[in-house]
């Protein structure tokens, strides 16, 4: 079974279901305020290919991730802009959604929006007010820190360690500095709700507490999301559920962020990259790889060079797929059992993903030596063992086998003719000919393989 390390207890430990054969899994999804950046997009694979190996392992996976729709940031931008803020938060979100699918991020199962669920927000904050776990100020509503005992559990720090570098909102009605906003008053020419206790809007951590406990029910399988998140984001969902006394995720997970040139990549830093950019400029599958080339909890260098590495290990897996295509294949073949064995025990060690891919590169260079060997069926078994593999990481082979034409063809038979009458001239005016069609030529021991 797979072994996850929980951010709560520091160790590595068994992600025992709720349920037996479900995964109750919540992601923390985008803000939608502006376009996504790598950054997103690590964090997006890395629950992708959780999810991808946990359903390949033979579980479903009620995978949910919320959209943030209201926030200061789209409030903000849309008054700069002089836009409407859901108009804002529409095409923001049809941006997240096309990054998504470029880098081939299956869709969550359920994707809520906050504004969805503002009548369950103010019934969780009134209930907060009633058992004395939350106070009213000019500015809205907080949350009383102090009512819950093990605030700064994610964390691992005390409660008087936890102010340095967190974002802490300034209120002096405050009774804490580290005490959150439930519920924000209104602003004038802010969005905002009815409530009990003025009219506002919900603040951010009360929005994913509500959405996770009302679509996946109490004690959850696994909160996930990156590294920024633990505190205050994370940390004070779960106070709200401890306060409210109702059972929260019963294990946490986080994975690391993006660094470009040594520093954590932020807009502030201005060494920004947007899902945009990155998908014109490579193929998306390579970015995949270069995120799973390093373990989950480990930072991701994203440079020219480490795309470009990437790129060239996309082509060991595009380029075995091209040679064994047309192969026999035993899949009972002794050393793809051996290639299924150690991935999946490198998967299951806390998603090992750099070990499980150091194990299907050596499994790739091993099939090139069974066929150089001539032993085609042991080598077929082994690439498409392989392949399967690589699969589930999301990272599809692409053969390059695009339909030919007729006429394509028949160059191709007239070559693989050429060939075996050992007319090497012939073949070689042959490979220019569809080389100036725009095929790449490719010989294999199975013929004369094209593709572009």
């Amino acid at each position: 079974m797979l072994r996850l390390r929980d951010t709560a207890t520091g160790r590595v430990a068994e992600l025992a279901p709720r349920n037996t054969g479900v995964i109750g899994l919540y992601v923390c999804g985008p803000t939608v305020y502006g376009a996504p950046h790598i950054g997103h997009g690590r964090f997006a694979l890395v629950y992708d290919v959780l999810r991808r190996y946990l359903e390949s392992e033979g579980f479903r996976v009620d995978h949910v991730s919320n959209v943030t729709d209201i926030d200061d940031k789209i409030i903000e931008r849309a008054a700069a802009e002089g836009r409407d803020w859901r108009e804002v938060a529409h095409d923001s979100e049809a941006e997240w959604w096309a990054a998504m699918d470029g880098i081939g991020v299956a869709r969550p199962t359920a994707t809520p929006h906050a504004t969805d669920y503002i009548a369950e927000m103010v019934e969780l904050v009134n209930e907060l007010l009633r058992r004395r776990a939350a106070y009213v100020t000019g500015e809205g509503v907080y949350l009383d820190t102090s009512s819950v005992a093990d605030y700064g559990l994610l964390k691992h720090q005390r409660v008087e360690s936890l102010l340095a570098g967190a974002r802490v909102e300034i209120d002096e009605e405050k009774r804490s500095p580290v005490d959150f906003a439930i519920w924000k008053a209104s602003k004038p020419g802010e969005p905002s709700w009815e409530a009990p206790f003025g009219m506002g809007r919900p603040g951010w951590h009360t929005e994913c507490v509500v959405m996770s406990l009302a679509l996946l029910g109490e004690g959850f399988d696994l909160h996930g999301g990156g590294e920024d998140l633990i505190f205050p984001h994370h940390e004070n969902e779960r106070a709200q559920a401890v306060a409210l006394g109702r059972t929260f995720a019963r294990h946490w997970m986080h994975n690391g962020l993006v660094r470009v040139g040594g520093e954590k990549m932020s807009k502030s830093l201005g060494n920004f990259t947007t899902m945009s950019d990155l998908l014109e400029r490579s193929d998306p599958r390579a970015y995949r790889l270069l995120v799973l080339g390093s373990h989950y909890r480990q930072p991701v260098e994203v440079s020219e060079r480490t795309l470009r590495d990437a790129t060239t290990a996309l082509e060991r897996v595009d380029s075995l797929a091209r040679r064994f295509a047309d192969a026999p294949a035993d899949a009972s073949f002794d050393e793809a059992g051996e290639a299924r064995r150690r991935f999946r025990e490198a998967m299951d060690d806390d998603l090992d993903t750099a070990r499980a891919l150091a194990g299907l590169f050596s499994a790739v260079r091993r099939a090139h030596v069974l066929g150089d060997a001539g032993d085609l069926t042991a080598a077929g078994g082994l690439a498409r063992a392989t392949l399967d593999l690589f699969a589930v990481l999301g990272v599809g082979a692409d053969s390059g086998q695009r339909l030919a034409g007729e006429d394509v063809r028949e160059l191709v038979r007239r070559r693989d003719v050429a060939r075996a009458a050992r007319d090497f001239a012939a073949a070689d005016q042959l490979r220019l000919e569809i080389e100036s069609l725009g095929w790449v030529v490719e010989d294999t021991p199975g013929g004369t393989r094209v593709y572009r």
